[in-house]
């Protein structure tokens, strides 16, 4: 039985290396690259016993993702399909002032047709906790029904339930998101979000403590983690609020970043830490994944806890 089932699209990125523009290079790096997959990898490389489920073409490019995935130890549990493709995006790195740039080639995706029956909704019922994001019901109608079966099937299976926001503007628009994520909620249980994500999609005002105390009076969250970069992450959590600031860094590759986070917090939680351990582990994780080329944090345990053990620091009030 997993500890944690994820929900999500894995699609391949193909990245120039160092800072190459994407129309000249002659190399392109090809990485699997999802955020529930990333979230599945973190968990189980923190402890957790992770699935991640989604479908995928039954092609050679599918089932590179499905094999390089188990290779971080993950169970992989896909519906192969005949249609659809395999989704991709180009990653080109930049510097000041040049920004980094995604162009994703994700239509057509076999995922973007995935049915509650085509996952193992038995493993989502026996799994302790599920996950998914704001990105997969942006992909298809399709998904967006998909999701709130799934998530429903896990809450009425006493299964944890969590979603982060995880808002990309190439995908929808706020409005859009918002009104999808919020008929959402009411099956989640653990909610992540980052701060900008909060006031631009969700229409929350003020500082963090006010929107985490806010969304999680207004949806009936048990716990609303907000993320705010370099000022690191704060929950609020059984009427309490705790903080935890960003653990210092430098930053060969920030993709992946927040799924890292979230992957180690949950694994915590998971294993009975409270709040405030499962942050300092999601802060120490997000840390080491952005000294790491690619979207997956290839870290073990205890190099996340020699962090956590050089850089306590998590505030309650």
């Amino acid at each position: 039985m997993a500890d944690l089932v994820t929900f999500g699209e894995t699609m391949l990125r193909l990245s120039p290396p160092d800072r190459e523009r994407i129309e000249t290079t002659s190399t392109l790096e090809l990485r699997a690259a999802g955020a529930e997959s990333n979230v599945a990898i973190a968990a189980q490389r923190i402890g957790a016993d992770a699935t991640w489920t989604s479908k995928l073409p039954d092609s050679p490019l599918g089932r590179r993702v499905a094999a390089e995935l188990r290779s971080h130890g993950i169970d992989a549990a896909v519906a192969w399909s005949d249609d659809g493709r395999q989704g991709t995006y180009y990653l080109e790195h930049g510097s000041t002032p040049r920004g980094t740039n995604v162009i994703y080639d994700r239509s057509d995706a076999a995922v973007t047709t995935t049915r509650p029956d085509d996952l193992p909704l038995s493993t989502v019922r026996d799994a302790d906790w599920f996950h998914t994001s704001g990105i997969t019901p942006a992909l298809s109608s399709t998904l967006e029904s998909t999701v709130a079966d799934v998530l429903s099937t896990a809450r009425d299976a006493g299964t944890t339930t969590s979603f982060d926001v995880n808002y990309r503007s190439k995908l929808w628009s706020p409005e859009e998101a918002r009104a999808t994520l919020t008929e959402l909620f009411p099956a989640v249980d653990v909610l992540t979000t980052a701060k900008r994500d909060a006031h631009e999609v969700l229409g929350r005002e003020g500082d963090a403590e006010s929107i985490a105390r806010g969304l999680a009076d207004d949806h009936d969250f048990e716990t609303v983690v907000v993320t705010r970069g370099e000022d690191g992450a704060l929950a609020f959590h059984d009427g309490a609020v705790f903080e935890q600031p960003a653990v210092e860094t430098e930053t060969v590759d920030p993709i992946g970043t927040g799924d890292a986070f979230v992957g180690a917090f949950v694994a915590r939680r998971l294993a009975g830490d409270d709040v405030p351990t499962a942050l300092e582990y999601g802060a120490a994780t997000a840390a080491m994944k952005r000294t790491i080329p690619g979207d997956v944090a290839v870290v073990t345990r205890e190099e996340v806890e020699a962090v956590v053990d050089a850089d306590r620091g998590a505030i309650s009030r």
